[in-house]
């Protein structure tokens, strides 16, 4: 399970301190504890490197029983949590962090206020935050939380690639997620899946495959489900030549990422022009074709490395060239001005 690893929690203080037991921690994540302490300092401290610096505040009732504890996994750019602070408390986020959250109480109750707008949130409402939210939670006594947890690039270069076009804009999500609708189920689904690849031992996540996959799904799943400024332009089926061009051509290189793929090829299998291909490139996401391919590949082989064990064999010189950088100095170098670091340090995390 190291490649599924939410933050090292040698680096917490003194994570464990059993008074309270946790309760209702969903089976994947239960041998995840991330923290535990009953020290109110201590838990704003580790919750405000979780999520984004915080004020905790207790409720007057009960509050001796306060214990925060925090159990969580992390794929890639998408991280499962589960928060339990036993008591009625209140969290105060002066502004998120660059990450969407959707905030799932598995028991009692959450009212959470954003950017002045009050919200409950309960076991069949959620909660959905977005980058620099000011967000005010306000939990009832025994009110655990599920919190799926996406960075803002990783979604917003998945929208792109959905939509065919650079982001003029935030995405921003509205702040109610009704959970007992139909469009719903399939982000209930998408959820199970997840929860179901890091239960068990032997699934593809656990052996680092298909993980981009299953957080694709996920980041489509709310995008399909959760009203947002962009939500219109995922069920419009494009007009313009140009735009039509940029998603078949879109669709074509990700399904042959790692195979070679040449400027005709993508002529031919998306019923456009060489010219409209290009064109439609430049307006609609300002690169060329053959620039977006490349920058894809640099992150497929960015994950691969991450993923990767090196006792397992991997190598960089293998996933360089599984993912079409045949030059290995030519990769090192847009590897390391990508991510600032090189391939084979990325490897040996």
């Amino acid at each position: 399970m190291s490649r599924l690893a939410l933050i090292d929690t040698r680096r917490t203080l003194d994570p464990v301190r059993r008074r309270i037991r946790s309760r209702g921690v969903p089976p994947a994540l239960t041998g995840h504890e991330v923290f535990y302490t009953e020290d109110t300092g201590e838990a704003e401290h580790l919750l405000g490197r979780t999520l984004a610096p915080t004020r905790l505040t207790l409720g007057e009732v009960g509050a001796r029983g306060f214990a925060a504890n925090l159990h969580g996994v992390r794929l890639r750019d998408i991280s499962l949590l589960y928060l339990d602070l036993h008591v009625a408390a209140t969290l105060d986020i002066e502004q998120c962090g660059p990450y969407y959250a959707v905030h799932m109480p598995t028991n009692g109750r959450a009212v959470g206020t954003i950017n002045g707008l009050a919200i409950e949130a309960n076991t069949v409402m959620a909660l959905v935050t977005n980058p620099q939210d000011r967000l005010q939670l306000r939990l009832d006594h025994d009110s655990p939380q599920l919190i799926v947890h996406i960075r803002q690039d990783a979604l917003e270069r998945h929208l792109m690639r959905l939509i065919g076009r650079v982001l003029s804009h935030q995405v921003g999500f509205e702040p109610t997620f009704d959970l007992t609708t139909a469009p719903a189920m399939r982000w209930n689904g998408a959820i199970q899946l997840l929860h179901t690849e890091v239960f068990y031992e032997g699934s593809l996540a656990h052996a680092g495959q298909g993980i981009g996959s299953l957080e694709e799904f996920i980041m489509s799943s709310l995008l399909l489900v959760q009203p947002s400024n962009f939500h219109s332009l995922l069920a419009v089926v494009p007009t313009r030549p140009g735009r039509r061009a940029v998603r078949h051509a879109l669709d074509y290189i990700e399904a042959h990422l790692s195979e070679p793929i040449t400027m005709a090829d993508l002529a031919e299998n998306t019923g456009g022009s060489i010219r409209s291909i290009q064109q439609g490139f430049r307006d609609e996401l300002g690169c060329t074709p053959m620039a977006y391919l490349r920058d894809r590949r640099l992150e497929r082989a960015h994950q691969e490395l991450v993923d990767a064990d090196p006792a397992a064999g991997v190598t960089v010189t293998g996933v360089a060239q599984h993912w079409g950088f045949n030059h290995l100095g030519t990769f090192a170098v847009l590897y390391r001005k990508r991510w600032g670091e090189s391939p084979s340090e990325t490897l040996r995390r």
